[in-house]
């Protein structure tokens, strides 16, 4: 009997139809963590966001790990911004097995759980958290991912002394972690450049009028105002500033005021000229792949793009090409390979120092121009 070569072909195709549909697939779960609710809400959902669309790239690739189809899943926890939450969240996200995590949001929570991370080997990589306490433990398992306010704090003080030639200056914080320590480094940096500091104040993170505080430092004749702490009040504070008369008085800050919301915390005050903040990184339109990400971003979440959304994106990539080069998904195979990262993205070239920091971190200096952010340095 002839052999019939249409019949051959079909039995290859379906066979290979079936291996494909045979084909294991495994649910790869990534953690990420930040303030989903309260005041710091729109930031933790911007850095969520960035997760996400990084983990939708990541299985319209169809990424095959060890033999194994690999479907990640986001896995996204709200701590509130709160250290204790922080630690109840780590410990969750431990228990339900994820490969990794991106987060947390501020310094306070990522401190407070980086030891959970540590104890249940599990990697995890801050887009946000800058206070230089967290990689001083050398916990294996911690890395970061942006600048730590020791560039930022001294770059601010540098560029006042320098190029602003500031003599006195009065420091505000909001008393969180980022705050204190962004507002401690530039103390530190600023009067080792001969800066005199005239008045040190501290505000709760909720606060909203900042009157009283004000008139207290108008009093001791700043050249200009620090404030270590978020957008959200940063704004309120500068148009209040305006109100009071201090028309003259420079307002600087770290990343926490080179955000929209900043912007339109000042309502249309004129002073919004005198201000300069510091971003780790680069305008993410300079970047060569920085446009094409906003555009996508935009279109996947209209309205919602804050400034650290690029970082986490960065951040579930990395953990995932570290799983690709170690051929596992398991934290205790693949960790050993974040260490020897070399990764082009968005946010540059991605690789580590041996206690977790990101080499060669970029800050921007911003200044704004007619409500605009615009890079001086």
């Amino acid at each position: 009997m002839k052999s019939n070569p249409k019949l051959g072909l079909i039995a290859a195709v379906a066979i290979t139809a079936c291996s494909l549909y045979a084909q294991e697939v495994q649910v790869v779960k990534i953690g990420h963590v930040a303030p989903m609710t309260g005041g710091l809400a729109p930031y933790g959902k911007d850095n969520a966001n960035g997760a996400l669309l990084a983990v939708e790239e990541l299985n319209a690739q169809g990424i095959v790990i060890n033999g194994k189809k690999i479907k990640f899943e986001l896995l996204a926890e709200d701590d509130e911004a709160n250290p204790q939450k922080g630690v109840v969240t780590a410990q969750k996200l431990c228990a339900g097995k994820v490969a990794g995590v991106v987060g947390h949001f501020t310094s306070g929570t990522t401190i407070a759980a980086s030891k959970i991370y540590s104890d249940s080997g599990i990697p995890h990589i801050t887009a946000s958290a800058t206070n230089p306490t967290l990689t001083k433990p050398g916990y294996k398992t911690t890395y970061r991912l942006i600048a730590s306010d020791n560039s930022l704090g001294a770059g601010v003080a540098t560029y006042a002394a320098d190029a602003l030639k500031v003599k006195n200056v009065a420091i505000i914080d909001d008393g969180s972690d980022y705050g204190m320590g962004v507002a401690e480094v530039f103390k530190k940096t600023a009067t080792s450049k001969g800066l005199t500091v005239v008045a040190e104040k501290h505000i709760k993170s909720d606060a909203t009028d900042f009157s009283t505080v004000l008139a207290a430092i108008n009093a001791s004749k700043p050249d200009a105002i620090f404030f270590g702490g978020m957008g959200t009040q940063g704004g309120p504070m500068l148009k209040q500033m305006e109100q009071l008369g201090l028309n003259d008085v420079k307002f600087l800050g770290g990343d926490g005021i080179c955000t929209r919301d900043f912007i339109n915390g000042t309502a249309g005050a004129k002073t919004i000229n005198n201000v300069v903040c510091a971003e780790a990184g680069v305008p993410l339109e300079t970047l060569p792949a920085g446009k094409a990400l906003r555009s996508k971003y935009d279109a996947r979440f209209p309205g919602e793009y804050r400034v650290y959304s690029p970082y986490t994106y960065d951040a579930t990539l990395v953990l995932v090409d570290a799983m690709k080069r170690a051929n596992s998904t398991d934290p205790g195979v693949y960790l050993p390979k974040l260490m020897e990262t070399n990764y082009q993205g968005v946010t540059g070239t991605i690789a580590f120092e041996t206690n977790g920091e990101r080499k060669n971190p970029l800050m921007t200096l911003n200044a704004y121009k007619d409500g605009n952010r615009v890079a001086i340095r």
